[in-house]
């Protein structure tokens, strides 16, 4: 039986690689975004500091905060599995325990581009939002893009779409810990 420490590395298709050593390359930055797109018009973002900030780093993983104003509540997890890319939404209460809908996210199983890479909802976040009443999620694809002065969020569904841009130009200050951080 081989050892763990003889293991081949964990290898992602160069696409998937690219785009995961580009944010990796941000680690320790945050930035400010602003809304782009908000169909359902809710206020939750709507004039609201908007800062992301890639706060760990490691070979397979990066959890970055993204921060709406005084809500440090959310943390995006992106992890490189070998068969694809996942994306994880931490979702906590500000005394650190986890909200009902949390852990939720997708599977990137095609390459995509270096700059771009799409995570439609995998069974358990599906299974999640039919238990939870919110069968309009259950078809949920986020998207991420990652340029050299540009990084955007974006979820898409029938009849639904929300966007944030971020500026990697400019970091800005770093945010408090997100809500549960150690």
């Amino acid at each position: 039986m081989q050892s763990l420490a003889a293991l081949p590395s964990l290898n992602s298709h160069p696409h998937q690689q690219a785009f995961f050593d580009s944010l990796a390359s941000l680690c320790g930055q945050a930035f400010a975004g602003k809304l782009v797109t908000d169909t359902a018009g809710s206020d939750s973002f709507s004039g609201k500091a908007l800062i992301m900030h890639v706060r760990e780093c490691t070979d397979t993983q990066l959890h970055i905060p993204f921060h709406v104003g005084d809500d440090h509540s959310r943390t995006w997890i992106i992890t490189r599995t070998g068969s694809g890319l996942t994306l994880k939404h931490d979702h906590r209460h500000k005394d650190g325990s986890e909200d009902a809908l949390t852990m939720y996210g997708g599977i990137a199983s095609e390459p995509g581009f270096a700059q771009v890479q799409s995570f439609p909802a995998d069974t358990y976040t599906q299974w999640m939002f039919a238990e939870q009443g919110l069968p309009q999620s259950i078809p949920n694809i986020w998207r991420m893009f990652v340029y050299p002065k540009m990084f955007s969020y974006q979820l898409v569904r029938e009849g639904r779409e929300f966007r944030v841009d971020f500026d990697l130009t400019t970091p800005v200050d770093t945010p408090p810990a997100p809500w549960g951080a150690e």
